[in-house]
């Protein structure tokens, strides 16, 4: 028999040639760009489930705690567990619960039933407040956080939360821990979503994913749609403002949050769930308060992070660097945000933390109309500084669409540049986006698409097949490619240097090994980190004619680096013959 350090170079080399062989990787881009359109045979969207179902009701009495969540913390050391105890209340005159009433408390060990440690948190109630004649105000359960420190990476926990001197600790629950910071520790599956909801099509997204058993989910921003409401409930609408043309403010029903909150707890309760907000957490109020609803449901490592708002932060998981960034706060160079994310980026080592990917939620690339051009203030400010530090991968929702992208720097074809993946299409109530700006009639107007938060940046490309005009008459090249369906993505980070990236749709949830789409995300760190201070090396794709050049030579990589796996087997195989195999 060959010796066993043979048998798993043969493996490793089995897996370069034929596992590696099926699935394409960055390395062989960029690719000419494809289009799936909507199956017309499939459902646009779905109405939202109601509160009435069994899976979004209270199933516990106060004061024992529901809607569990836990969050990573900025080391793998520390986590937060969060949930609420006691009731809602909605009305015209509504008195918020008083939070010292109930203690928050977790206990926690490493054997079932064998609770070694515990630990004390806070806790706090919002209210959402109109002063409109004829609207509800409403008033949340108490909102309990606790952060857990002193935790071993990678290990098994089991918890109770709740109080004890009520007797009202929760049920047994179950987390492991990220991995430690490492070149060689990763967590075993990513869950990306985004824009999810709580429609049917949301349930078939968040079902699918726990199959696929993820270690941590990252959520890119438009959590609920609690904003598709009126505050008096009934039912949600896919446009708020054509639906109720007459209403005073952009109203809510908080209920939607406990509803999603409930269905949301058998995977959150386990898996940590990291989120940034979106454009649909914004929810004005009273005296102009905005995003009352994300600041208190949600713990996010801001202040581990050194971060002074929820709205930005960073953590470790392994070793990948994430960092959230808000877009509905100022992102200008001259403010908080920007400073901290040029110190942050100054302080991730890649030696520990190789990867380095970025998430927000609207996206800086995107051919639909839906949200075209929307955010370039925001790309115009950040994106030289991201490309500088070398992100690897940048995640984004908002487009209720997927959407993946060849590596691009400043809309040109760039082989250092990061791979933008647009997933927000979780399966929200305002349905799929169909259409594309290079689609005859489809190109929005540069009025159109106005941010909720920032300026308006709209412009016509300068360079390249599009120079002149505000959209390309063609899927632009810098999109790889784009499919009109809701699901969800995993990242697998499997070393230092290569990541598998599969998107699943939602209509594939049945069916055995078949997904939407599927890459592997290869970093070059020799060739495309960039010195901190310097000015980004000039992109090697300018103009229409190199950037077609670019994709010749892209096509010719896969036949080099195929014959040298075939090289490399055959010489492989000599070796075993000549040690004799019995």
């Amino acid at each position: 028999m060959a010796p066993p350090v043979l048998c798993s170079f043969y493996i490793f080399f089995f897996f370069l040639v034929v596992v590696r062989g099926s699935i394409p990787t960055t390395l062989d881009g960029p690719f000419e760009p494809v289009t799936k359109r909507f199956d017309s045979s499939l459902r646009q969207g779905s109405d939202d489930v109601p509160l009435s179902d069994p899976r979004l009701a209270k199933k516990v009495k106060s004061p024992f705690p529901e809607q569990i969540s836990i969050a990573a913390s900025f080391s793998p050391s520390s986590l937060w567990i969060t949930w609420i105890t006691g009731d809602a209340q909605m009305g015209s005159n509504v008195v918020p619960l008083d939070p010292s009433t109930v203690r928050s408390e977790v206990w926690y060990g490493l054997a079932s039933g064998k609770y070694t440690y515990r630990q004390n948190g806070t806790a706090e109630v919002y209210s959402q407040l109109y002063p409109y004649e004829g609207l509800l105000n409403y008033t949340s359960g108490i909102i309990h956080h606790v952060r857990l420190d002193g935790l071993v990476p990678g290990k098994t926990y089991y918890y109770k939360c709740g109080d004890s001197s009520l007797n009202a600790l929760s049920e047994e629950y179950i987390f492991q821990t990220l991995p430690a910071p490492g070149p060689n520790n990763y967590p075993s599956r990513v869950a990306v979503v985004g824009d999810l909801g709580l429609t049917y099509n949301s349930t078939t997204t968040i079902d699918h994913l726990t199959r696929n058993d993820p270690a941590m989910i990252l959520f890119v921003g438009d959590l609920v749609y609690a904003d598709q409401y009126v505050t008096t409930g009934g039912n949600g609408t896919s446009c708020f403002s054509c639906t109720f043309p007459d209403a005073p403010i952009r109203e809510t029903y908080q209920p939607r949050w406990d509803g999603w909150g409930r269905f949301m707890e058998p995977i959150t309760s386990k898996v940590p769930l990291m989120i940034i907000e979106g454009n649909h957490e914004i929810e004005p109020q009273i005296d102009g308060v905005k995003f009352q609803s994300y600041q208190s449901r949600f713990a996010v490592p801001a202040e581990e992070s050194k971060s002074k708002s929820k709205f930005y932060y960073s953590f470790n998981a392994g070793g990948i660097h994430f960092i959230m960034l808000g877009a509905y706060i100022d992102y200008n160079r001259t403010g908080a945000q920007y400073s901290w994310l040029k110190e942050d980026l100054k302080g991730v080592d890649r030696k520990l933390t190789p990867w380095l990917v970025a998430a927000w939620h609207p996206p800086w690339y995107n051919s639909y109309s839906s949200h075209y051009q929307e955010f370039e203030c925001m790309r115009l400010e950040m994106e030289s500084l991201l490309y500088n530090y070398g992100v690897d991968i940048v995640f984004s929702g908002h487009v209720h669409a997927y959407e993946r992208m060849n590596r691009v720097y400043n809309y040109s074809l760039d082989p250092c540049g990061p791979v933008y993946i647009t997933v927000g299409d979780g399966g929200n109530i305002e349905k799929v986006d169909v259409e594309f700006a290079d689609d005859p009639g489809k190109c929005p107007k540069p009025t159109d698409n106005k941010p909720e938060f920032g300026g308006v940046c709209h412009m016509n490309f300068s360079t390249g097949p599009a120079e002149g005009k505000f959209c390309w008459d063609r899927q632009p090249d810098w999109s790889a490619f784009r499919d009109s369906s809701f699901g969800h993505g995993i990242l697998e980070v499997i070393n230092s240097t290569y990541a598998l990236w599969t998107w699943h749709r939602n209509q594939d949830a049945y069916v055995e090994s078949t997904t939407g789409d599927q890459i592997y995300i290869v970093r070059q760190p020799d060739k495309c980190l960039v010195q901190p201070g310097q000015s980004p090396a000039p992109s090697p794709h300018n103009s229409p004619s190199s950037s077609a050049q670019g994709l010749d030579q892209s096509l010719a990589q896969p036949m080099k680096s195929t014959w040298l796996l075939i090289y490399l087997l055959g010489l492989f195989s000599s070796i075993v013959l000549a040690h004799g195999i019995n």
